[in-house]
């Protein structure tokens, strides 16, 4: 293994406003938390490689969650309690400290990557920028005895002046679920239990990844990243999914009464989403802005993985509804066009769209049975993505050309329908009706795509769209 980082060899697909490494590959975010007047998001990298590695944890910080400052590396692999990754965790402040904790991974060296063992670990850190493993590592030694090896991603947060953590982990059954721990000082943790549970390997799944835990809107709310539930007609179609269950733990966390688990983000990119509440109160969200199985075509220029924008949640309708946060509005440079038409046959909305903000309105007669388009295309007129609207089913269908298949989502029934996209030079995330559903997706074009929307019959429409600073993220 090199200890030299990455280098770049081309610019072509680089984002302008998310939140990528310098160089080198990225998944899960990490640590995602407000301290000292910053947002801090760390991630799941490796920096010698373009390719998974030993992980460390990268790290950026932002005053307003929009214009980000690349930060030295806050974890790195190799002491004894974390030989072989730093893998996922999260963060908390007490008393003026930043605290980080993370899962320490090690192979049995048998060659066999399935072979390993997990415990929990800490770190610690006054400015912020500057970690300190803890010397008496690791505060959670190993798995309890009917856990299997999958024993990992912890989430910190105080209730009570209790401090809880909760795991993502797997009982010896093959079911994932999520374990629950106790402590009075971060330090010392006591085994609670296992709060909840998959109800079926084929229906919630062998593993829960990535649990996040915490109350929006009167609901307990438990995200997670289940691995194994099988595809289900137009549901659960990638690899591996990223939701969450609604419901409530009772007074002393140890049960988590819960409904039907929800799918949070409908594209074939977004995965391991962690939250924060601000220092107003929202809760946000940050998440990876890829999947396991995507080719991600930027490891040939020596990077690969970026991180989704930030959105806010709320609860509406028995659902989250996750939208982008408020601050966004400062990327915009200046409005490039607007207009109210009635929308038959295609109009290029953009002949060049590397980084912009759209903004579609359509309304709907009574009568309608109209279908909606809003599509990408190359300079001849190739579909690279495209994403149609039924009215009278309220069905979205987003079409991939680089991956041949579709994803889906309904709405409820409404006579107007709001879109609200982000273009960034090779991804796009589309916001439908103020975040009911969502859509997050890479994909991969040499050239600026054009922008098109169409109509099968007459349909008011009306549209804005603003060019976006391309250099939020500093390196």
């Amino acid at each position: 293994m090199t200890n030299e980082q990455i280098q770049l060899t081309d610019d072509r697909y680089r984002l302008g406003y998310h939140v990528m490494a310098k160089s080198g590959w990225i998944n899960d975010p990490n640590g995602f938390c407000y301290f000292n007047g910053y947002y801090h998001i760390f991630y799941q990298h490796y920096p010698y490689s373009a390719e998974w590695g030993p992980m460390h944890w990268g790290h950026a910080r932002s005053k307003d969650l929009v214009h980000w400052e690349d930060l030295p590396i806050a974890l790195a692999p190799g002491s004894p309690e974390d030989k072989d990754g730093c893998f996922s965790g999260s963060a908390i402040v007490k008393d003026d400290t930043l605290y980080l904790f993370y899962t320490g991974h090690h192979y049995y060296g048998d060659g066999d990557p399935d072979n390993f063992w997990q415990n929990q670990n800490m770190a610690y850190s006054k400015d912020g920028i500057n970690f300190t493993k803890y010397e008496n590592n690791p505060v959670i030694a190993s798995e309890p005895e009917d856990n299997t090896h999958h024993f990992r991603d912890p989430k910190v947060w105080k209730e009570n002046d209790k401090y809880y953590m909760v795991l993502g982990s797997q009982e010896k059954d093959g079911l994932g679920r999520i374990i629950l721990y106790k402590s009075d000082d971060l330090l010392n943790w006591e085994y609670i239990g296992a709060p909840s549970k998959s109800k079926g390997l084929k229906t919630e799944g062998f593993m829960w990844e990535c649990p996040d835990v915490f109350r929006l809107d009167g609901k307990d709310i438990l995200l997670c990243s289940p691995q194994g539930i099988d595809k289900e007609e137009k549901k659960y179609l990638n690899l591996f999914q990223n939701g969450y269950f609604a419901g409530q733990f009772n007074e002393d966390n140890t049960e988590f009464n819960r409904g039907n688990f929800q799918e949070l983000d409908f594209g074939h990119d977004f995965y391991a989403a962690q939250t924060t509440q601000a220092p107003d109160g929202r809760r946000i969200l940050i998440a990876w802005m890829a999947m396991w199985e995507s080719d991600m075509p930027e490891k040939e220029d020596g990077w690969a993985g970026a991180l989704t924008l930030p959105r806010e949640l709320h609860i509406k309708n028995e659902k989250i509804y996750m939208k982008p946060v408020e601050e966004l509005k400062s990327l915009r440079n200046e409005k490039l066009n607007s207009d109210s038409i009635e929308l038959k046959d295609g109009l290029l909305l953009i002949d060049d769209s590397s980084h912009v903000e759209i903004n579609l309105e359509h309304k709907f007669t009574s009568e309608q049975n109209a279908e909606t388009s809003f599509y990408l295309t190359d300079k001849n007129g190739n579909s690279i993505l495209s994403l149609k609207y039924n009215a009278n089913s309220n069905e979205f269908e987003l079409y991939r050309k680089d991956t041949d298949d579709t994803r889906y989502a309904n709405i409820l029934s409404d006579d107007k329908v709001n879109l609200r996209i982000f273009i960034d030079t090779s991804s796009i995330e589309i916001f439908i009706n103020d975040g009911e559903a969502v859509f997050t997706e890479r994909y991969y074009l040499e050239e600026n795509p054009q922008v098109w929307i169409n109509a099968s019959e007459s349909v008011s429409t009306n549209y804005e769209i603003y060019e976006l600073n391309n250099q939020a993220i500093k390196f």
